[in-house]
């Protein structure tokens, strides 16, 4: 997968992108991250795709956030609209996650304007993402997330070095962490979820390498605080 500050060994899926209604990325890394994927908007995100004249695929959500102007011009477009109560169990974000399954089966999804925002919000989606059985990045151009589960690893080539990347595990051990130009490395290490130490780490080439055992490990990389 190939992001504007970084290129990630993943799994070649069909990669769809998903635009959350949180502090949105900049102009120029949507219009580069929209060409040639399939877009779903979730509530709020549907400004953002109005504001640079893309059109989704699909909106979801309460829409108890969205520009009810933006709404109309989905309509107006054509885009499938799918609207939900607001009094419901699951957040607007796991609903458009699990449609996108039902819809287009096995993918890669690629979350932006999923940062910023409510901590509760992002928590949630954080943590929902980890859970899922498929391939997931949060990302802007600040900020990126992905995950390496058990028996995985990943190689991630920079174009643009991160100010730091830390590593946060996801369940309640990662085992067999193995990591590769970072400036402390780790070698075949166990983190704790309840003990996150693995943190703020820097960067010493143009290219890492890290590896898991077992458990659900989050990949955190800033670029811009």
């Amino acid at each position: 997968m190939r992001l504007p500050q970084c290129e990630l060994a993943l799994t070649s899926l069909q990669e769809i992108l998903f635009v959350s209604g949180g502090r949105p990325p900049s102009r120029q890394f949507f219009l580069s991250m929209a060409g040639g994927r399939k877009i779903i908007c979730v509530d709020k995100g549907i400004e953002l795709c109005k504001a640079c004249g893309v059109v989704p695929n699909f909106l979801i959500g309460d829409f108890d956030s969205a520009n009810q102007s933006a709404i109309g011009w989905a309509r107006a477009k054509g885009v499938h609209v799918e609207s939900y109560p607001a009094d419901k169990d699951f957040t607007d974000t796991q609903l458009a996650l699990s449609r996108a399954a039902e819809l287009f089966g096995e993918h890669t999804a690629i979350l932006t304007g999923a940062f910023g925002g409510r901590v509760d919000h992002l928590y949630s989606t954080i943590h929902t993402c980890a859970a899922l059985n498929r391939a997931i990045v949060l990302a802007d151009e600040r900020e990126i997330i992905f995950y390496v589960k058990g028996g995985e690893s990943v190689d991630v080539k920079f174009f643009s070095k991160p100010l730091a990347v830390s590593l946060l595990p996801m369940t309640s051990t990662c085992e067999g962490v193995t990591t590769k130009n970072l400036h402390w490395e780790l070698d075949g290490a166990t983190l704790a979820k309840d003990f996150p130490n693995a943190t703020s780490n820097r960067i010493e080439h143009d290219e890492i390498f890290i590896s898991i055992d077992s458990g659900t490990l989050a990949i955190y990389l800033c670029f811009d605080e």
